[in-house]
């Protein structure tokens, strides 16, 4: 699951919230990653796999550049059965941070679903198995949104796989609740009363934007929790990011 173990488990420490996060990798990596994951303070539950993601990220201003070095394993309907579905006994909610097209096959996800709701991140629908520089496609099966309560998508990926940010293009994706996040300018939240923007918090200078998403994504989760509205998560979740980027929380 690369960063965004880390990455969303480093909102929810932010906002003193409790939390267990889950992750895969080759023991060889094990040490490496693992140990920032641990130092953040929550629970961590690993399992080795054959591979470990791994990928560099460059930025022109908010637009970003990938290059896939490696991809990482499955998560197998077998194991969210298992020790996936132990770990999150009675969690309400779950994020699903994939790195790449096929890491959750729609019966993985079913299962994860089954009592909570799932968030999960669209970089996983839009990014092919494959290594070298990333190109982006639209090139997923939309039964995987079946089981989906939340989408978060950046505004390219809504471009890819909706065709846009407008209500109807994001209605005909099925999902009842999708977040676009628009960097500096806010948000885009669509839910059963329509699409609302969402203003967003101007910081200068930025941090490093790497795993603002994934912090979004678990600021946004934890508001829902919270009996937030999805208008008013956003807002709650860009709060977060914005003090992450400004460097007024660790």
């Amino acid at each position: 699951m690369g960063g965004g173990p880390f990455y969303a488990g480093r909102a929810l420490r932010a906002l003193g919230r409790r939390g267990v996060v889950m992750t895969k990798c080759a023991e060889d990596d094990r040490r490496t990653l693992l140990t920032p994951l641990v130092c953040l303070g929550l629970p961590v539950l690993w399992r080795e796999s054959s591979s470990t993601a791994a990928f560099e990220i460059d930025y022109d201003g908010e637009e970003r550049n990938m290059r896939v070095d490696a991809l990482g394993p499955e998560w197998t309907v077998e194991e969210a059965r298992d020790w996936v579905a132990h770990g999150i006994d009675g969690a309400a909610w779950v994020q699903v941070a994939a790195l790449r097209r096929g890491e959750f096959s729609p019966e993985a996800l079913a299962e994860l679903a089954r009592g909570r709701r799932v968030l999960l991140d669209g970089q996983g629908l839009v990014r092919p198995p494959a290594t070298g520089p990333l190109e982006a496609d639209a090139d997923y099966d939309a039964a995987v949104l079946e089981h989906v309560s939340v989408l978060k998508l950046s505004e390219l990926e809504a471009g890819l796989i909706a065709g846009g940010v407008e209500e109807e293009a994001l209605r005909s994706l099925g999902v009842p609740e999708i977040v676009v996040t628009l960097g500096s300018r806010g948000a885009a939240v669509l839910d059963r009363d329509g699409l609302e923007h969402v203003p967003g918090r101007p910081v200068e200078p930025a941090g490093d934007p790497t795993g603002a998403g994934d912090a979004f994504g678990a600021a946004y989760m934890a508001a829902r929790s919270d009996g937030n509205g999805p208008a008013g998560a956003a807002r709650r979740a860009a709060g977060l990011v914005a003090d992450l980027l400004a460097g007024r929380l660790r």
